[in-house]
């Protein structure tokens, strides 16, 4: 039998075994997966703003100022 990547990389849920880890509640679960999300679309979110500040002609300092940063540390984690 070939096995799959996800045989040999499992990972969180996929290695509890049904048959010795106890049922609980799911909410704190269900919680933290939607912060995930959110957070990571808040991300792709500030990145596209950071982006079309640029394509907008608005400097790395102004950026910076918005971010609570200096401009190099905006340029460094927005910048090409």
């Amino acid at each position: 039998m070939t096995k799959t990547k996800s045989d040999h990389d499992a990972t969180g849920l996929d290695q509890l075994d049904p048959t010795t880890t106890p049922a609980r509640d799911a909410a704190n679960f269900r919680r933290i997966l939607a912060a995930r999300a959110n957070l990571a679309a808040a991300e792709q979110e500030l990145s596209d703003a950071v982006h079309a500040a640029r394509d907008a002609g608005d400097s790395w300092s102004i950026i910076g100022a918005a971010l609570d940063t200096t401009r190099q540390a905006a340029q460094q984690r927005f910048g090409a």
